[in-house]
């Protein structure tokens, strides 16, 4: 993670409410513009979004004169696509690279998980939780858009917890527009390679015991913010400069509201310490599913 000075201020947001799927994502009116930047792909889209949570790290371009520029992807997935984005301020040549992921929209996306992530994770208006059930194109739409502002505020939440000395690590959530999620890149800034996922490390004994104990940490903090990842593994867990970082969040289970909440804190469990073991390492995964329980309130 980069090191920042940051600045002080809140916002907030309800990821109950749908009025964020009438934000359509500027690309296609920016495109038609003929006001376009003379150089980058579109101006920078922060004045439309929700914001991070403040204070803000400092390397986060605010300025109306920002210009973003698409350089390429990073990821494909079945429920979203991640794309590097280079957001420049030509009067200063002040620059941060942002990871955009954008959920698919309701036909051309996946949703063979949603069905048990759902659970506890209750909309306010009957007529949208029925075309959520039904899988509607309105359903589906309505997900799409939960998944993208239930990661926002995931990743608003951990980061928080982290700068108050947490022991967990997450990307800074930069912005959030209709179904896009504007992240801090997690990489090298110079060369916009991406950190490795934690299944590309090849560690000795040391280096994979202290990797164990920041997953442990960080599994700790999430049990007594009463959430659990919901998907974790070694391919959603980056190293960046010796430590583990968490990404792919849009899942992220209200242990306590949903039913099968302590399942995912053991499945959670269990798909990382098999990695671990894999390669070596004891890990007694039981005491932890234990132990995490009885953080989360569960036992």
């Amino acid at each position: 993670m980069r090191e920042h000075s940051v600045r002080r201020g809140r916002r907030k947001f309800d990821d109950d409410d749908t009025d964020f799927l009438k934000i359509s994502r500027l690309e296609p009116a920016l495109k038609e513009d003929p006001d376009l930047p003379g150089e980058g792909d579109r101006w920078s889209t922060w004045d439309g979004a929700l914001h991070g949570p403040e204070p803000r790290p400092e390397w986060v371009r605010t300025e109306h004169g920002a210009v973003d520029t698409e350089l390429g992807m990073l990821k494909t997935g079945k429920e979203a696509d991640v794309f590097l984005v280079r957001r420049y301020l030509p009067a200063t040549g002040q620059t941060s690279m942002l990871a955009a992921k954008r959920y698919r929209d309701g036909d051309h996306r996946l949703f063979h998980r949603d069905a048990g992530y759902l659970e506890g994770r209750r909309v306010r208006r009957s007529r949208e939780m029925r075309a959520m059930t039904n899988r509607t194109t309105f359903g589906k739409q309505m997900i799409a858009g939960q998944w993208s502002a239930a990661e926002f505020d995931a990743l608003g939440r951990l980061w928080q917890i982290g700068q108050e000395g947490g022991q967990v690590c997450v990307p800074y959530p930069v912005q959030l527009i209709g179904t896009e999620v504007m992240m801090e890149f997690i990489g090298d800034w110079e060369t916009g390679e991406a950190a490795p996922r934690l299944a590309q490390v090849r560690a000795g004994h040391d280096e994979l015991a202290g990797l164990w104990q920041q997953m442990t940490d960080a599994l700790s903090v999430l049990a007594r913010a009463q959430v659990a990842h919901g998907d974790l593994s070694p391919y959603n867990t980056m190293v960046h400069r010796g430590r583990l970082v968490m990404i792919d969040l849009p899942q992220i289970i209200d242990v306590i509201a949903n039913p099968r909440g302590g399942e995912f804190i053991a499945r959670d469990v269990k798909n990382v310490a098999g990695w671990f073991r894999q390669r070596g390492l004891a890990v007694d995964e039981n005491e932890l599913i234990d132990r995490l329980l009885y953080e989360a309130g569960l036992r």
